[in-house]
Parts: structure tokens; C-alpha cells; sequence
């Protein structure tokens, strides 16, 4: 018995001593922290506050602070990342503050590297790269009414004469926008439902489908399908096409071969399908093809500031995909109203990141055909000499 009690006893001392232990090293580890936050805040007291607010002497930070060129670290130029941190508002008095947030947001999606890169990049915690990411992809999605958004009715007058002169033909003077899709190669996810997002090119992805105006600003997305839905299945599940309240009467949107040639309930014109009749169907497709490029363009754009998104497979859970997405996108937009263009050494791959030319649709409607035939004979049209026109002038 007197045994039994010498070792409770013995058992109890050295717990005691474990938690001594424990809350000294506790009060240590405090210490560090605060001692850490006063060399921060050294010199810069309206900068930092707190340890959460950003450590400058992180070599990734040292690029943004010393107003240097901040696109090869997170793809964004300054003007760029300043207005986002202005559509944000995020006035927290907790975290790691809003500016170090969106860098390190920025950076894991100019990246596309693993939470664990991020981490060491910054040096920030590994749980808090995570939860930074998860909350800043929420907080950039929230602002997409006020980046993507249909052109308003005096607006699709300048839209219609920049698709004019991207077509080269005053008979697109009434494009409301360019529409494709977008495959983004995915992670394929377990379980019998991995199959569905496997597309025809034997890859998993989920698919983007968007409309752009004639500066190749994205007007409306639609993000979430798999990508073994073909086009016009995309497009018929859409808001904009159930909804049918864009464009307007008069108006119509460029398509490619693998939509439908519509007038309801959205108006969409698409090229003749191969082989072509005759000089009217094939001028029609030609300047057809120039006014619809816009929006290869933009995704060749797009795909090429955010490459490590949208070239590699993304390796995240399939439900946060068109959360990313969205926010490229609204990145995108934002790089565009700024002109901030891509560096000298990435805007050439505009050219070569273009996205695969898709397959021929059906389902064209009747009227959606005549609406097709009057441009084409708009376009074969001879344009209308003046009455003093001298024939016999040297050009």
C-alpha cells in the first residue's frame, strides 16, 4: 500500500512538473512574440501594429514594398492590386491584416503551389495559408457584380462599333459580345461521379463559359459543369440563355460552330458550317471569325497571367473550382479597366495558349437562320458610291 502511494505520489510530481514546464514555455513563446512585434513596428508605427500585420523583411514581400514590379511574384501590376484592395473594404481588427492577405491570396494563385510554399514563402503558418486563400476567394467571388456585368443600353453602342471594327464590316455593328467556353483541367475526384468530368479530350475539367465585349473585358461567366457536357448543353442550363434578357432586341452575341444559330430566347449567330456554299457564306465567316477572336483572345489572356490555373491540373476540391475561377476572372477585369498588361516575356504566349477551336453544333432555329442570311447579304453587299465619285482617279 505504502508502494501504490510513492508512486501516485511520484506520478503527480512530475505531471506538476510537465505543466510547469508547458506554461513557461508558453510564456516564452509569448515573450518571442511580443519582442518580434517591437522590432516589427521599429520604424514603422503607422505600418504595424500588431505581429499579424506584414513582416517586410520577407524576401517575397521586399519586391511589393520596394515599389518595384509586383506581376512576376503575384501576376498583378500595383495599380491592379491597389484597386482590389479598395473593392474589398476589408477593415479587420484581427488576422494577418488586408494587405499581407491579398498578397499571399495572390501569390498562392499566381502560384498555383501547394498551401505548404506558400507557408514557407511568407512565412505564415501553414492552417493560416489555408484559411487566408478559402477567405479571400470568398471575399474576391463577393465583388463580381461589380466587375462582371452585362454593358448597360447607352454602352452597347461603343461595344457594337468596337466589334465593327474588330470584324472589319459595319454589319457587326450590333455584336453585344463574343461567347465560348473554357476547359479548366482538374484533379480528377474519386468516387463513380470522377467520370462525369472527363471531357472529349480524355482530361477531368470543369467548364468556363463566358462572353467578352470588344476590349476582351468578361461580361457574364457561368462556371461549374463538367467538362463531359458538350457546348450547347452548357449554354441551354446557363442564365443568360434561360433567363433570356441579354442582349437586347436587335442586338446578338458571336458563337462559335459548336452553339446553335439562335434568335430565342438570346439572339446568337454563328458561322456557316463547313463546307461552305459559296464567296457570301465564306466572306461572312471570315469577318464573322475576326469579331468572334475577341474572346479566344481573352481566354488566351487569361490563361496566360493565371497559367499555373489554367495549364496545370488544379489541384483542389472540385466544389472550390469555380470559386477560383470567378476570382481569375474578376482579376482579369480588373487588370483590364487598369491596362495593365502582361510582362514583355509572358505576352507571347497569347498566341500559343489559345483554346481548342470547338465542335460543330446543332439546333439552329428558323429565324435565328434568316437573321444569319441578312448579314450575309449585308456583308456581300457593294458599298454605295458617292454621286461625284471620280471613277477614272489613281487610287
Amino acid at each position: 500500500m505504502d508502494t501504490f502511494l510513492l508512486l501516485s505520489f511520484i506520478h503527480q510530481f512530475f505531471e506538476m512538473e510537465d505543466e510547469v514546464e508547458r506554461e513557461y514555455r508558453r510564456r516564452l513563446s509569448a515573450r518571442r512574440r511580443r519582442m518580434y512585434c517591437r522590432r516589427l513596428c521599429r520604424g514603422r508605427p503607422a505600418r504595424a501594429h500588431h505581429y499579424c500585420i506584414i513582416n517586410a523583411t520577407v524576401p517575397v514581400l521586399q519586391r511589393y514594398f520596394a515599389d518595384e514590379d509586383t506581376r512576376p511574384d503575384f501576376r498583378l501590376g500595383r495599380e491592379a492590386i491597389q484597386q482590389l484592395l479598395v473593392a474589398l473594404k476589408t477593415e479587420r481588427q484581427h488576422g494577418w491584416g488586408p494587405t499581407l492577405e491579398t498578397l499571399v491570396f495572390l501569390f498562392w494563385i499566381a502560384s498555383g503551389s501547394a498551401y505548404r510554399v506558400v507557408s514557407r514563402a511568407f512565412d505564415v503558418p501553414l492552417p493560416s495559408v489555408h484559411r487566408i486563400v478559402h477567405r479571400m476567394v470568398d471575399e474576391v467571388v463577393a465583388v463580381l457584380p461589380q466587375f462582371v456585368r452585362l454593358p448597360c443600353v447607352e454602352d452597347l453602342q461603343v461595344v457594337g462599333e468596337g466589334f465593327a471594327r474588330l470584324a472589319h464590316h459595319q454589319a457587326f455593328s450590333k455584336a453585344a459580345g463574343a461567347i465560348d467556353d473554357c476547359h479548366i483541367r482538374i484533379k480528377c475526384p474519386g468516387g463513380p461521379d470522377g467520370q462525369d468530368f472527363c471531357n472529349r479530350k480524355l482530361f477531368p475539367s470543369v467548364v468556363l463559359q463566358a462572353v467578352c465585349d470588344h476590349q476582351g473585358r468578361f461580361i457574364d461567366i457561368f462556371v461549374g459543369y463538367p467538362g463531359s457536357v458538350d457546348d450547347a448543353g452548357i449554354l441551354k442550363n446557363s442564365p443568360i440563355y434561360t433567363r433570356g434578357t441579354y442582349p437586347p432586341p436587335g442586338y446578338f452575341i458571336l458563337a462559335d460552330g459548336g452553339s446553335p444559330c439562335l434568335q430565342e430566347p438570346m439572339a446568337l449567330i454563328t458561322p456557316y458550317k463547313r463546307p461552305v456554299r459559296g464567296m457570301a457564306e465564306q466572306r461572312f465567316n471570315y469577318h464573322h471569325s475576326r469579331g468572334r477572336s475577341i474572346i479566344e483572345r481573352a481566354f488566351g489572356v487569361l490563361k496566360t497571367r493565371f497559367r499555373s490555373i489554367f495549364l496545370e491540373a488544379l489541384e483542389v476540391h472540385p466544389k472550390f473550382v469555380p470559386k477560383v475561377v470567378t476570382a481569375c476572372v474578376i482579376l482579369h477585369n480588373i487588370c483590364v479597366g487598369v491596362g495593365d498588361d502582361l510582362p514583355p516575356e509572358d505576352a507571347a504566349l497569347e498566341e500559343v495558349n489559345q483554346p481548342p477551336a470547338a465542335h460543330e453544333g446543332g439546333g439552329e432555329s428558323e429565324r435565328g437562320a434568316a437573321w444569319r442570311a441578312a448579314l450575309v447579304n449585308e456583308v456581300s453587299a457593294l458599298a454605295v458610291a458617292p454621286l461625284d465619285y471620280d471613277y477614272f482617279a489613281q487610287p
